[in-house]
């Protein structure tokens, strides 16, 4: 039996080990699993505080990944002072912060800084697509002895699916091979739309009966497929089987479920409301999402772009920063208005950062050292800047976020124990953030 250690104990799920008070009266008990009474005390004054339950501050989580790594400098954190080797083409316009800037590429954005931390001071050691992509998605540095789940994963796997709908949603599909469940069983894998809701034709792949097929039908064949699992499943037991039924389930849930269905319907959504957002891929992308933390979907993972800019990238920024801007700000300000952003954790990460010199063809090159990456709502600091880099975007200058460090406050957010162990294959228990400290100061 698992058990977090102390500093987690208040901010663990409900579903990790919390013994009920008539437990401790046995003396053997509290001996065998080292508690004092002043921890035993602890515990009750945690599940007292809370009514006896473990609140998380955030619900859901939309998490916008802007693949190939976005520069810093062009975004969050121009280097208004440096020279222009290094401060790069773009000039810098005033946020809603006093003293911060942002580039003049994110007008939008800067009008809503009161409502959004950003990070200055990400840092990582890898400078390989893959491998910075893998430390973002999973908290962990790459190991050619295990895949490690996806931040998705973990969350559907500790937190399970609510409304009908999947836990973990990927808008449009998949974006790579680290999103998916890494050691977890496949029943924790995304639910991926199979189209992008910026087309005009926009339907979800299988989330309608089959022509022919009427509701009537629908109930008969599923009721068949229960007594045809029912035998095959006495005959052998293995992760796939096991992952296959969870996904049939949850197909047959969401098929017969109006209000799961509804969710995916972008298209009831108010033409208003959908301008507002942009009709374009960054702009629908992000109203999807917002309907589906809205309808109870735990994590919507989504990508933009491409932000690997070693050319032009004035112009690069120019062709698809707009669009991100005009949608991560009606993002912000729709949660808000609608009461939910206070529970909804909403993040703007990306691979690694750019060089801090402009090079020979107009662009920067990869570099994990330090950038940028923004999160919003769902227990973090309105209006803050963590971290800084040094005046020419080299290194961090003052307060490095660290990939665990990120993986383990995302995680408390949620109410996760991000301490405590997740079996891989082999009975080999595997941490779901190794070495990884919450970040108090980001935490409203």
């Amino acid at each position: 039996m698992n058990k977090p250690t102390f500093p987690n104990w208040c901010n663990s799920p409900d579903h990790v080990w919390r013994p009920k008070r008539r437990e401790f009266l046995y003396a053997g008990l509290c001996g065998a699993l080292g508690l004092s009474l002043g921890n035993l005390l602890r515990l009750e004054a945690c599940a007292s505080e809370n009514g006896g339950k473990l609140v998380a501050k955030a619900k859901s989580v939309i998490n916008i990944y802007l693949p190939g790594g976005m520069a810093a400098q062009e975004s969050f954190d121009p280097k208004v002072l440096a020279p222009l080797e290094f401060r790069g083409p773009l000039a810098s316009i005033k946020t809603k912060l006093p003293g911060v800037q942002f580039a003049e590429s994110l007008p939008k954005t800067a009008a809503i800084a009161d409502k959004i931390a950003v990070i200055r001071s990400m840092t990582h050691g890898e400078a390989d697509h893959d491998r910075g992509t893998h430390n973002m998605f999973t908290g962990y540095r790459p190991s050619p002895a295990l895949q490690y789940p996806s931040f998705g994963s973990v969350v559907s796997h500790e937190l399970g699916s609510r409304n009908d709908l999947p836990a973990y949603v990927c808008v449009p599909n998949m974006p790579n091979n680290f999103a998916g469940t890494g050691y977890l069983g496949s029943s924790f894998g995304p639910f991926s739309l199979g189209a992008d809701p910026s087309q005009g034709s926009f339907k979800v792949r299988d989330l309608s009966l089959p022509n022919g097929v009427d509701e009537k039908r629908f109930s008969d064949r599923r009721e068949m497929r229960a007594i045809v699992d029912a035998h095959f499943s006495g005959l052998e037991k293995s992760d796939a089987l096991a992952g296959m039924d969870s996904f049939y389930e949850r197909a047959y849930s969401m098929l017969s479920s109006e209000k799961a269905r509804s969710a995916f319907a972008i298209q009831d959504e108010k033409d208003k409301v959908r301008d507002d957002y942009g009709r374009n891929q960054a702009g629908q992308r992000m109203l999807l999402a917002r309907r589906l933390v809205e309808s109870g979907v735990r994590f919507v993972s989504m990508t933009y772009g491409g932000w690997d800019h070693h050319d032009n990238i004035k112009g690069a920024f120019g062709r698809q920063m707009p669009d991100f801007d005009r949608a991560y700000a009606a993002l912000i300000s729709d949660l808000d208005e609608r009461g939910l952003l206070d529970s909804t954790l909403v993040l703007v990460t990306t691979e690694f950062g750019r060089t801090p010199k402009i090079n020979a063809t107009a662009g920067r090159d990869h570099y994990p050292k330090v950038f940028s990456i923004v999160m919003a709502g769902g227990g973090i600091k309105r209006g803050v800047v963590h971290g800084a880099s040094d005046p020419t975007g080299g290194e961090p200058e003052e307060s490095p976020l660290y990939v665990p460090d990120f993986a383990a406050t995302v995680y408390k957010l949620l109410g996760i124990d991000y301490d405590r162990d997740l079996m891989a294959p082999g009975n080999r228990p595997v941490k779901i953030v190794k070495d990884g400290h919450v970040i108090e100061g980001l935490l409203a």
